[in-house]
């Protein structure tokens, strides 16, 4: 039976890992961390801090698209809620967070 499991675990291999590993696996712990930071939380905390600028620079005139793809005008602005004009006499009243972006001038017009 022994001879069974060593085909499949190398003794060799198992014996290596119990020694002195502990300054090994700190480095690689480090580094791991760097990579999420910089690939992952970082980038995230970017795109974050820009749609907080943009959503807190909105004001009332500004063409504006939502995460669910409605484009309209601002037609009033609070600090939770924005009404968006989305077509003659009609508005919508949408959280401020849900502004995906700021469209051109002109374009709630020509749509």
């Amino acid at each position: 039976m022994q001879t069974i499991m060593d085909f499949f675990i190398s003794t060799a291999h198992a014996q290596g890992a119990q020694q002195g590993g502990g300054a090994s696996l700190f480095v690689m712990m480090f580094i791991m961390f760097g990579a999420f930071y910089f690939l992952l939380i970082r980038p995230q905390q970017k795109r974050q801090k820009a749609h907080t600028a943009l959503v807190s620079g909105i004001s009332t005139g500004d063409e504006v698209v939502t995460a669910g793809g409605i484009l309209g005008k601002v037609t009033a602005v609070s600090d939770l809620y924005a009404t968006l004009e989305i077509a003659d006499k009609v508005e919508i009243k949408i959280q401020k967070s849900t502004i995906s972006a700021v469209a051109p001038k002109g374009t709630f017009d020509q749509a």
